[in-house]
């Protein structure tokens, strides 16, 4: 069982992460000589804002994720393990933050639902065993990985803030689902995986937009 303090922890995080309070411990990724975003069309500051509020959430995701996780490991290893990609996410969660308010963009107006609702499944993978837990998060990784992908594919090439963001989030989410794979994670069935995807495309399609 989570002692008080790990409790109190985690409200702390979720707060802090619904309140726009993230604070990143990585300097945000920045490409030299990027273009400066006034000179985005009004067009391509719509997409890319879009696309990173979708990111923002996904962050969101991660933080009641790995909170959810690591409250609910069986050993303390596995526990530092989804606390220090919890402190990554942190990371990707102040740069989308940051990235939006630069396109002068919003957060999605749903957080605290993906917050809560991905708290569940992170209980309820962690639940299941610390194995079952760690294959969540190597699925998890890998979709979120092929996602920045296609997002890396439809942002402007002309936002090259944006792009360096991602690229860099994408090398992360990759790590970590590495990690996962090599502390002993057990694969998903194939029903648990299409259930993930679908659940990913409903929040992604409306996050675009709300």
């Amino acid at each position: 069982m989570p002692t008080i303090d790990e409790l109190i922890g985690s409200a702390d995080l979720a707060l802090r992460t619904l309140s726009h309070s993230a604070r990143a411990g990585r300097p945000m990724p920045r490409p030299e000589g990027a273009v400066a975003d006034d000179a985005l069309t009004p067009e391509q500051r719509r997409l890319s804002g879009a696309l990173m509020r979708v990111n923002h959430v996904g962050e969101v995701c991660a933080q009641a994720l790995y909170a959810a996780q690591a409250l609910s490991a069986r050993t303390p290893d596995l526990r530092a393990q989804m606390e220090a990609a919890g402190r990554e996410e942190t990371d990707h969660l102040a740069w989308t933050e940051r990235r939006l308010a630069e396109l002068g963009d919003r957060t999605s107006l749903l957080n605290p639902l993906w917050y809560a609702g991905a708290f569940a499944i992170g209980l309820a993978a962690g639940r299941a065993g610390d194995r079952v837990s760690l294959g969540f998060v190597v699925e998890t990784e890998r979709q979120v990985e092929a996602h920045l992908a296609s997002h890396l594919e439809r942002l402007p090439a002309a936002d090259e803030a944006s792009r360096a963001v991602v690229a860099q989030m994408k090398v992360d989410e990759a790590r970590h689902a590495d990690e996962a794979q090599q502390a002993g994670a057990t694969a998903m069935p194939a029903p648990v995986r299409w259930l993930m995807r679908a659940a990913a495309r409903v929040m992604t399609r409306t996050a675009h937009r709300i």
